[in-house]
């Protein structure tokens, strides 16, 4: 179904991007562990800051979960292939999408991750006619641009593709505007995503509503006390139009992938994002979201499963992204660097008491699944699953489910030390800053519920703080 091709000039400056990226990040993180917290020579002065150790080096992450059966790691071996195809025309790509392949957007430090150093977005559009928009960088995240409203101010929400298959190999004949990004962004219309890792998913999709619901009722004095709610996102499963407020309710469990936990299981994460960022139609999003019969160039659903494959492969490429991600392990965390072992365990310490673990929730605990390798596992997440309301700093007016316009799910830590671009909209690069966004709107009738905890922050020492970010680096 899918052809793959590889553009030269995009791995050549990925490669040169990453050598002065990380010459700048080492620097970084050796100054931080140097200078910074107490496992450090200099323990720091009065004119001493706290800062971001920067990007781990390495790659602790992309490899199967310890104990899959053989059939399983040959189906995490397939997945992990048909995650990586780059896709093209003729097997379904567009008309109007982000990128052509999963693992372009999920990168970083492997395949599953998050957004990578360069981004491919900017050598994707070579491929066409399409315009490389003003939020797109090279040395940006990946981004997906929603539209908070309509024309009429009725409330949109939903994934504007950046670019179309006008200009590209086998679409002849397809003339496709891209969307006004120029005057949506003078308007103010405009919000962006970054990729979420899908390292561990599998452990995620696994733990049971009631340990989430269990964890939510925990501590629920200190957490009052420092404003802390948090309530689970109930979704209706197999819904493909983003920013629209569930009504209807559902069979009464939790949703918790994405960056609103608006979708409920890993396949549904992964039929969603083959439609809206790769523009692919499946058994289980069957439309296409630009039906221009100019552009149509491979029958619908273009990723379906494979009835005719009596000896062969049968299933549909979602399915074998839900296996791969199903099947990743989670990152493995770093017990010295950086900052050194005794920094990186005050950190911890710190993390619980000013409050970070209330909603970062350290670990939870998978149930009685069928996959053995999954089954009653700790999930070292350090996430509620929750979404919490997050004040008007970080608010993108956007509703999913029942998330609304100032709510997002707790984002999970494990394998931040390794991410470089952080929030929903991957507005900085710097953990520090990243940190400081979680307080907004205090004294209002709208205040982020994190104002109490980053406030016992903002109390900490500067050797205190560099203990704290050499902790979330190290993991």
């Amino acid at each position: 179904m899918h052809s793959r091709y590889v553009v030269p000039s995009l791995a050549a400056l990925s490669a040169v991007a990453l050598f002065f990226f990380q010459i700048d990040f080492v620097s970084s993180q050796q100054f931080g562990g140097s200078f910074g917290g107490s496992g450090g020579g200099f323990g720091g002065g009065s004119n001493f800051r706290a800062q971001d150790p920067g990007v781990r080096s390495g790659a602790d992450a992309g490899g199967p979960i310890d104990g899959l059966k053989g059939p399983e790691s040959v189906a995490f071996k397939k997945g992990a292939d048909t995650f990586a195809e780059v896709d093209d025309v003729p097997a379904g790509l567009g008309p109007r999408m982000n990128l052509d392949s999963c693992a372009g957007c999920h990168a970083q430090p492997a395949a599953g991750g998050s957004s990578p150093f360069v981004n491919p977005q900017v050598a994707f559009a070579n491929g066409g006619t399409d315009m490389v928009p003003s939020f797109v960088t090279a040395n940006g995240p990946v981004r997906e641009a929603r539209f908070v409203n309509n024309p009429d101010g009725t409330p949109d929400g939903g994934v504007h593709a950046i670019f179309t298959i006008t200009g590209r190999t086998g679409a002849n004949g397809c003339t496709l505007a891209q969307p006004d990004f120029s005057t949506q962004l003078s308007n103010h219309n405009v919000i962006f995503r970054i990729p979420t890792p899908t390292f561990g998913a599998g452990l995620i999709e696994q733990i049971p509503d009631s340990a989430i619901l269990a964890n939510m009722n925990a501590g629920s004095s200190q957490k009052s006390n420092l404003g802390i709610k948090g309530r689970p996102n109930f979704q209706v499963a197999g819904r493909a139009i983003s920013g629209q407020t569930n009504r209807n309710g559902n069979d009464g469990t939790i949703a918790r992938f994405g960056w609103k936990a608006q979708n409920k299981s890993l396949l549904l994460f992964a039929g969603e994002a083959y439609n809206v960022e790769q523009g692919i139609s499946s058994e289980l999003f069957q439309t296409e979201r630009e039906e221009d019969p100019n552009c149509q160039f491979a029958t619908t659903p273009n990723d379906f499963t494979h009835h005719d494959a009596a000896a062969g492969d049968v299933l549909s490429d979602i399915e074998h992204f839900a296996v791969f991600m199903r099947f990743l392990a989670p990152p493995t965390p770093s017990t010295n660097t950086p900052g050194g072992a005794t920094s990186i365990a005050n950190g911890r310490n710190l993390f619980s008491s000013v409050g970070c673990a209330l909603c970062h929730t350290p670990t939870l605990t998978t149930g009685n699944t069928t996959v053995a390798a999954l089954r009653n596992q700790p999930v070292n997440l350090y996430s509620d699953l929750l979404i919490h309301d997050m004040g008007p700093g970080l608010a993108d007016g956007v509703s999913q489910g029942q998330a609304g316009p100032t709510e997002f799910r707790t984002a999970p830590l494990w394998g931040l030390g390794q991410r470089v671009f952080f929030l929903h909209d991957g507005r900085t690069s710097d953990l520090v800053r990243a940190i400081q966004a979680h307080r907004s709107g205090a004294g209002t009738t709208d205040p982020s519920e994190a104002n109490g905890v980053i406030n016992n922050y903002n109390n900490l020492s500067e050797n205190q703080k560099q203990d704290l970010l050499d902790f979330l680096r190290s993991l």
